[in-house]
């Protein structure tokens, strides 16, 4: 049987799936047909009902609970992980709301971390995550900053760009919980027995990878392109951890937390049908 799996091409996410997907676990006889984009791709994906099992930003999930349900393996949630707002020089979070931000999708996590850490900045732009750097480098508005996240966080520094607030640690300050960035997701409609299938096998290959961690396979070399492998180690390690493994629930509780301050979207969906039982 064939299911498509849709996840980044970022080290965290081919570190989870590279045992899945290369047959280097026995998957008792599934097959999966891989897309790799960036995360905002997959939510939109999600959001047409596209894939079958997909990584998608925890921001987008109060849009796709009538069609999937969060497993339990392959999440990013954890402490001092988040989002970063920055700009190409020291400004006071008042001036935000006067600036032309850039933001990593519509729909993703980022996004709506920053809504909620600044409600009346309304001038926002979306751009790949890979892209805002450079914009924020480059404006011609020099009231320009920018939200970044995956590999950006260890490189903005070195391009002379500054951190105005950790979106993140305004997250944990505000809930007291982890912070829920990405899941995995699959359709309700698989069959149960099946569903519990896939997600043991993404526990498997997360435990596989570590268990020959920290050495980067080709795999997620090939992926992460250009990227060092110190800066791949560092990546991994901020955003692969116990909750990747299983959610538990600590974790859950943190992205119902989450659900619940943006629940208008689907309040007809009940939050212990949320996750895989």
């Amino acid at each position: 049987m064939k299911l498509t799996l849709g996840f980044s091409p970022c080290p965290n996410d081919t570190f989870i799936f590279d045992a899945l997907v290369n047959n280097k676990i026995d998957t008792g006889g599934l097959e999966f047909e891989v897309i790799l984009d960036d995360v905002e791709t997959l939510n939109r994906l999600a959001l047409k009902n596209t894939l079958d099992i997909s990584k998608i930003s925890y921001g987008v999930l109060p849009l796709l609970l009538d069609k999937y349900v969060v497993l339990n393996s392959g999440s990013a949630l954890g402490t001092a992980v988040g989002p970063l707002l920055i700009a190409n020089k020291e400004i006071s979070k008042e001036e935000i709301k006067n600036y032309t931000i850039a933001i990593p999708g519509e729909h993703t996590t980022a996004h709506m971390l920053f809504s909620l850490a600044f409600p009346e900045a309304k001038n926002k732009i979306f751009l790949r995550y890979d892209e805002i750097e450079d914009f924020v480098l480059s404006s011609k508005d020099k009231n320009a900053g920018g939200v970044i996240i995956h590999e950006n966080r260890f490189t903005y520094q070195q391009k002379g760009l500054t951190k105005i607030i950790d979106l993140g640690e305004f997250w944990e300050q505000k809930t007291q919980s982890p912070i829920p960035l990405g899941g995995i997701v699959a359709k309700r409609n698989i069959d149960i027995i099946l569903l519990k299938k896939i997600d043991g096998l993404i526990k498997q290959s997360i435990e596989y990878s570590f268990r020959n961690y920290p050495a980067i396979t080709d795999y997620v070399r090939i992926h992460s392109q250009e990227m060092e492998e110190d800066i791949m180690r560092k990546h991994i390690d901020l955003y692969v951890n116990n909750y990747s493994i299983n959610l538990g629930i600590k974790g859950e509780n943190a992205i119902s937390q989450m659900l619940d301050i943006y629940k208008g979207s689907q309040p007809e969906i009940k939050q212990d049908s949320i996750f895989l039982s």
